[in-house]
């Protein structure tokens, strides 16, 4: 099949607006919850900054083993097994039933994690019960997750995007009732927000178990019409894959987790504006998020049809077209940053702590973009260990090693402006710029050995 630059963007970007739109109505929860809880106390900021920031890392990192699922199902949907799909569906949810009960633990009893904070009492008070009441939310994620990753293998985002963006309509309501109270229910403040999600959570996973059992496009892999204990080998192919992917996620989320236990001993007051920061990119990070797992999906299918050449070009071609914007979104944001830090907190205090992080968001932001889609190419080549070291050696060896030596100023000779806060941002931009680079030559040496393969 031969294809070109532009035909190929117009297929990613017709799987990929449908994710973008999707992620940015679950980005749309934490940016929310920031700005709800702001208005509420400096102190709920502080709590919602340290404890979604433990959260995301458990979070991210059970979900990343289950994205495992995306590639082998959308190599087995390009080679047309369709019985195998709903055969490899089964195997996820009892993976995900084992990983449920890790997840649960740990956020249920956050005191270790905590205690790396040296929190204050009435902070981390506030931390554990919102950590608590999302652990009760975690099983109903994990399902979603598999329905996510396997609607996307099919090449089928919109079912995904129209839950979230519903569940988005759901979450301010919820919010604005039990952050600030009303109706007989007292303001429960940060942990409200937690009790929202968790309720949005368990509906998401109500109606993908409805549309797993209901939609056309599932019904040839016949998910539930048989039953199925563990399958041994594939659990282990499917954790061959999961865990690399997951510790990944896990490297490059707990790279910002500690970053945000690090800074919250430098005050509620730099604290907060570090979750601001963390906020921006976050938002930022959807649309290379987005493109990267249109890109995935189009080249996993592609190796599963054995079009191996079209698979390359593919990558390629997702890739430079999430840098390109990228680009455009930095320069607009890096304008834009007064208004933007306005939206989120009237302190002016904590603006003038988030101004400078925000400003380094919109440069690394490129950076970013380049080793996520990059990272997802070769997802989709079933190709996950080395990219893991790369993020290992990147992100908490520059990113979070360096970042420490920078932020606490350890030799004691450097300058203001790359100390504290902004330390930590400064070597979180020469780690991303590390990983993508490693990730993107990585990337083309996979791809033409597998050309090479065919030949």
């Amino acid at each position: 099949m031969t294809t070109t630059f532009l035909g190929d963007v117009r297929r990613i970007a017709a799987l990929a607006w449908p994710v973008l739109v999707g992620q940015l109505a679950i980005i749309a929860f934490g940016v929310i919850d920031t700005a709800m809880v702001g208005r509420y106390s400096a102190l709920d900021l502080a709590a919602l900054g340290l404890g979604s920031s433990i959260y995301v890392s458990v979070y991210i990192a059970l979900t990343g083993i289950l994205s495992a699922l995306q590639p082998v199902a959308a190599q087995l949907y390009g080679a047309r097994k369709d019985t195998e799909i709903g055969l490899e569906v089964r195997q996820a949810f009892w993976l995900a039933l084992v990983l449920m009960v890790i997840g649960f633990a740990i956020l249920y009893f956050p005191g270790p994690l905590l205690d790396l904070a040296h929190a204050p009492d009435a902070l981390r008070e506030r931390t554990v019960g919102y950590l608590r009441l999302l652990s009760f939310g975690l099983p109903a994620a994990l399902a979603f997750r598999i329905y996510s990753s396997l609607a996307n293998a099919v090449g089928r985002p919109r079912l995904v995007m129209f839950m979230q963006v519903g569940a988005l309509v759901l979450k301010v309501p919820l919010n604005t009732w039990l952050i600030f109270g009303g109706l007989g229910v007292p303001a429960l403040g940060g942990p409200g927000c937690a009790l929202a999600s968790t309720s949005i959570n368990w509906a998401l996973a109500l109606c993908a178990a409805v549309a797993f059992t209901r939609v056309d496009v599932f019904a040839p892999f016949e998910i539930f019409r048989h039953f199925c204990w563990p399958e041994w080998k594939r659990q282990a192919e499917l954790l061959k894959l999961g865990i690399p992917m997951g510790l990944s996620y896990l490297i490059e989320v707990t790279s910002y987790t500690f970053m945000a236990i690090f800074i919250a001993r430098m005050g509620t007051t730099t604290l907060a504006g570090h979750q601001i920061a963390g906020n921006v990119g976050a938002v930022l990070y959807m649309t290379p998020l987005s493109i990267g797992v249109a890109t995935s999906t189009l080249v996993a299918q592609a190796l599963g049809g054995e079009r191996r050449a079209e698979a390359r070009t593919l990558a390629r071609h997702g890739v430079a077209t999430a840098v390109a914007i990228a680009c455009c979104h930095g320069a607009i944001g890096f304008v834009l940053r007064p208004l933007i830090i306005a939206g989120y907190t009237p302190d002016r205090a904590v603006a003038a702590a988030a101004m400078p992080l925000v400003a380094i968001v919109t440069l690394y932001h490129v950076f970013d973009a380049l080793q996520i889609t990059t990272a997802f190419a070769l997802r989709a080549y079933k190709v996950a260990v080395v990219p893991t070291v790369i993020y290992a050696i990147a992100l908490w060896g520059v990113g979070l090693g360096g970042g420490y030596a920078l932020g606490f100023d350890v030799t004691g000779t450097l300058p203001v402006w790359a100390t504290g806060a902004r330390g930590f941002w400064l070597a979180n931009l020469a780690s991303l710029m590390i990983a993508g680079a490693g990730l993107l030559a990585y990337l083309s040496r996979v791809s033409t050995q597998y050309l090479r393969e065919r030949a």
